[in-house]
């Protein structure tokens, strides 16, 4: 990849956190890191921070929908990390639910797997590829322990793909991607479970994810470091909150919303316990916070999941145009924050991160060797979290799917559909954050060189697996015709069933 001239992460709020740089202690933990860690994205003979590593991700939470950026929504404590921590302007992550999880997992763009299209349905045989070596797997062998708690959704259908054989010391809630969030129940079949044992208990996910985690952290050898992934449902369909949440927005008169955002400040409320089990253990000056969304708000009710929603979903995105499932920033640009006290100065980092960037920039912190897995897509990004320098990324892959795909390099974005009838749309990201000029016909150049760049990628993917098994599910279904004591009936689509013209999005429904 070439770099840039002028990235976006020269700004004033990165000047400003470098000059904080020069003195006292978040100088003194900079200065530290430097002289242990040597030059990103190289290996160091000396020892690294490795700090307890706390990695919150939300689902399908709206870019606007945390009080750092504008909400109305209450996260008092979401608020409190991001303004004494560092935000992340330009964090991406992919359309999906199963792709996001899969490169943060394996440092890997989704389409080197089959993971790019779509999410593994509840029904789903396949999950992500046993021969990744991922990043739960790199930090247990740093001598981290590991452990998460929440969502999975990265295979569920044989033992081999479930969490505690992927590298997590322990494991506690659901392994599909949609679940209620009382009963924790899909299809009316429980999917709750600790380690690899099915389990059946009352309460509330969220509240009983941040309980794990407090427990977890509260029981922790300190002589060990720890990794602890807390993969929330929340806000994520159906939407449901216990009643004491939802008496908190009596002035939201729509239901939908109303729940919205109860969910999200019931999840607001555990990540505070979570760092206040991190003060009692005395171990918060040594831990670093990481917080994102799996993907933008849900905007089109064909990509809200198995749950029946109407209406104008309550997911807010602000500029950003669309949302879940599509390849526009609405969908992909997502709300983050990074906090350790003392290491990361207060304020912006500006410039692109994508979420494949957390595997090399986690692995370096924790001093994990870099010998197992395959070549990574990330760049260790310390340098520019810590406020020491611009982000090395100049180029975002959105995706790339058999059928859609979208590149970002510099300012330029491209979203190409090639099947017919095709689009091609070009936006200056810096200039049009909200994507509403196309540029393609004026910009004749940039669309040739992002489109190359999109068939190099593309003649390197693996055929979506969730592609693979529709059409092996369709041929090898029996025929459907009437059995001979039965009348004929005339089929006509259901209000849910794909015709040509949805097919594609109908495909990804699932989450």
């Amino acid at each position: 990849m070439s770099h840039p001239t002028d990235l976006e992460c020269a700004t004033l709020n990165d000047l400003t956190r470098r000059d904080m740089l020069k003195g006292g202690a978040a100088a003194a933990g900079v200065a530290t890191w430097v002289a242990t860690m040597g030059a990103p994205g190289r290996a160091s003979a000396q020892a690294p921070l490795r700090p307890n590593i706390i990695y919150i991700v939300s689902d399908d939470q709206g870019w606007k929908d945390v009080g750092f950026n504008g909400s109305d929504i209450a996260t008092p404590h979401l608020d409190a990390l991001a303004k004494t921590g560092v935000q992340l302007e330009q964090f991406y992550a992919l359309p999906m639910c199963t792709p996001s999880r899969a490169t943060l997992m394996t440092g890997r763009y989704p389409f080197r797997y089959g993971l790019q299209t779509g999410v593994i349905p509840s029904g789903g045989s396949y999950g992500l590829a046993m021969d990744e070596w991922l990043l739960s797997q790199a930090m247990q062998d740093a001598g981290y322990r590991t452990a998460m708690v929440g969502k999975w959704h990265l295979g569920h259908a044989r033992t081999e793909l479930w969490p505690r054989q992927r590298g997590f010391d322990s494991y506690y809630g659901p392994l599909v991607g949609e679940i209620d969030h009382f009963k924790h129940e899909a299809h009316g079949v429980v999917d709750w479970y600790r380690d690899n044992t099915l389990v059946r208990e009352p309460g509330y996910d969220t509240t009983l994810f941040g309980r794990e985690a407090v427990k977890l952290i509260t029981d922790h050898d300190v002589s060990r470091p720890l990794f602890l992934y807390l993969a929330f449902t929340a806000p994520h369909t159906p939407y449901q909150a216990p009643q004491e949440y939802l008496d908190k927005y009596p002035q939201i008169a729509d239901p939908l919303r109303r729940a919205y955002a109860a969910q999200i400040t019931a999840m607001d409320d555990e990540i505070g316990k979570v760092v206040a089990a991190l003060d009692q253990k005395g171990i918060r000056e040594n831990t670093l916070v990481i917080f994102h969304s799996d993907n933008g708000g849900t905007r089109s009710s064909i990509f809200a999941g198995e749950s029946e929603v109407r209406g104008d979903l309550p997911p807010n995105n602000g500029v950003y145009r669309d949302g879940k499932g599509t390849l526009y920033e609405g969908g992909t640009r997502v709300c983050g924050l990074a906090n350790w006290p003392g290491q990361l100065p207060p304020g912006k980092a500006s410039g692109l991160i994508h979420i494949a960037d957390m595997y090399p920039t986690l692995a370096a912190l924790a001093g994990a060797k870099l010998e197992k897995n395959k070549p990574l897509d990330g760049y260790n990004m310390w340098d520019h979290l810590s406020g020491r320098g611009e982000s090395p990324r100049q180029e975002i892959v959105y995706n790339i799917e058999p059928f859609r795909a979208a590149v970002r390099q510099g300012d330029y974005k491209l979203v190409w559909l090639p099947l017919l009838p095709g689009r091609i749309e070009l936006f200056d990201i810096a200039r049009d954050p909200a994507e509403k000029d196309n540029l393609a016909e004026s910009k004749g150049n940039q669309v040739e060189t992002l489109k190359q760049r999109i068939e190099d990628l593309a003649s390197s993917a693996v055929q979506p697996l969730l592609l693979a098994q529709m059409v092996k599910t369709t041929f090898g279904a029996p025929p459907s015709t009437p059995k001979a004591d039965e009348s004929p009936v005339t089929a006509t689509p259901g209000p849910n069933e794909a015709t040509g013209q949805d097919f594609l999005s109908a495909i990804e429904r699932r989450d």
